[in-house]
């Protein structure tokens, strides 16, 4: 029987040409999967021919939107997750989903080889590759451009030499990867990181600095989850949407950074995830109001170390398994609303309110109707800095 290769197929010239080369390489007969992330662009119909034009045995389409948000980045929105502070894991979250597809259909098919077009430089083929490995570690895992120094010259003379139906003549400045949660810009002139982004880069966000009237949202969630847009119920998928077109028009969720990848190599990214940054600025503005203070503060230790996790391609690890456990717990009354206004690149916080709240009015006003006990103040001061005091003293009586 003949073996069969799984590829991971996005419709472009690098996973096109990856059909046949596979297929001469290996001697197999090549599966394509492609997955729809929310990342439009082409249709996804005409993406499933091409892959059959170019030499694939069975070619597959996923409509995985409403997956990827609920199963993906709502997970991410709990955990407040920016890697390095900023960063909102778009590329590093959906590398797990298509995994598991990968893996599906290489049940489905009787394949054995799972393939990528990933390079040997970033941080994907870490993620494609351990994530194989803890859902199917039988299946053998090949990836042309690292594998068999596969360059982009190569595949255009090779596209050419076998009248591949697709266009070869196109190339992009950039490198883009995008999906729901947000875009991923790399590459070009943004290698050299004096030079500012122009405006061309961008395309999920206008210009922020263009004058334009505020936009005020509110958005209710119920245990950490976005259920509802100014009083309209919403799913995960179309509370990401709204507000990628709501944010965006504001020129919310641009970053530009350079950050630490898995490899060893710091890389200048330009990311602009509006949905992503509006939730999650709403999300943790909740916490705040709802989430006992020692919980929060050990929750901020556990959310970064969750978007580190994530980042390095350990979604199906132990450790961050465990840790969605405790993430669970905390938003247990993450539930309320939060009123956001939107203009001029940011997403500002300007009214919440919860039946879970924390914040207790009559505690924390300095007028009228002030019912906390300031006479408890001095003893809590006095027995809160008495360790300080001891240790202050000691050293002093040892210097001498």
């Amino acid at each position: 029987m003949t073996d069969r290769v799984v590829l991971a197929y996005s419709g472009g010239l690098d996973t096109s040409v990856a059909i046949p080369y596979l297929a001469e390489k290996t001697g197999s007969e090549v599966i394509a999967v492609a997955v729809d992330l929310g990342q439009g662009g082409e249709d996804m119909t005409v993406i499933r021919q091409r892959a059959l034009d170019c030499g694939a045995v069975e070619s597959e389409v996923i409509d995985a939107r409403e997956e990827f948000a609920a199963d993906f980045c709502l997970p991410a929105l709990r955990a407040n997750a920016l890697y390095m502070d900023r960063y909102p894991l778009v590329s590093a979250l959906s590398r797990p989903l298509i995994v598991r597809h990968l893996v599906a259909a290489a049940r489905k098919h009787g394949g054995t080889i799972v393939s990528h077009g990933c390079t040997g430089k970033g941080n994907d083929q870490v993620r494609f590759e351990v994530g194989i490995g803890a859902l199917a570690p039988d299946l053998k895992v090949i990836a042309p451009a690292r594998d068999y120094a596969w360059t982009r010259d190569k595949a255009i003379a090779y596209a050419e030499e076998k009248g591949l139906p697709i266009d070869v003549t196109h190339k992009s400045p950039y490198s883009i990867d995008q999906n729901l949660w947000g875009r991923a810009v790399e590459t070009g002139f943004l290698e050299d990181i004096w030079n500012a982004p122009i405006e061309d880069v961008y395309s999920y966000t206008q210009d922020p600095t263009v004058p334009k009237d505020a936009d005020e949202v509110v958005i209710t969630f119920e245990c950490g989850v976005p259920v509802a847009i100014n009083g309209e119920t919403v799913t995960p998928f179309q509370a990401i949407a709204e507000l990628n077109r709501r944010a965006g028009e504001h020129g919310v969720g641009r970053l530009d950074m350079v950050e630490d990848r898995l490899v060893g190599i710091k890389s200048r990214e330009v990311y602009e995830a509006p949905g992503a940054i509006a939730l999650i600025t709403a999300h943790q503005e909740l916490e705040n109001v709802t989430v006992e203070r020692d919980v929060a503060r050990f929750k901020r230790t556990v959310d970064q170390r969750w978007g580190e996790l994530v980042y390095d391609g350990l979604w199906f690890s132990p450790l961050k398994q465990a840790l969605d456990a405790f993430i669970a717990e905390t938003q247990k009354h993450v539930s309320g609303e939060i009123r956001l206004t939107l203009q001029g690149g940011r997403a500002v916080v300007t009214g919440r309110r919860s039946e879970a709240s924390l914040y207790d009015f009559g505690l924390a006003t300095y007028d009228e109707g002030d019912m906390f006990d300031q006479s408890l103040a001095k003893g809590f001061v006095d027995l809160w800095g008495l360790p300080s005091r001891l240790a202050a003293a000691r050293d002093a009586r040892l210097e001498h």
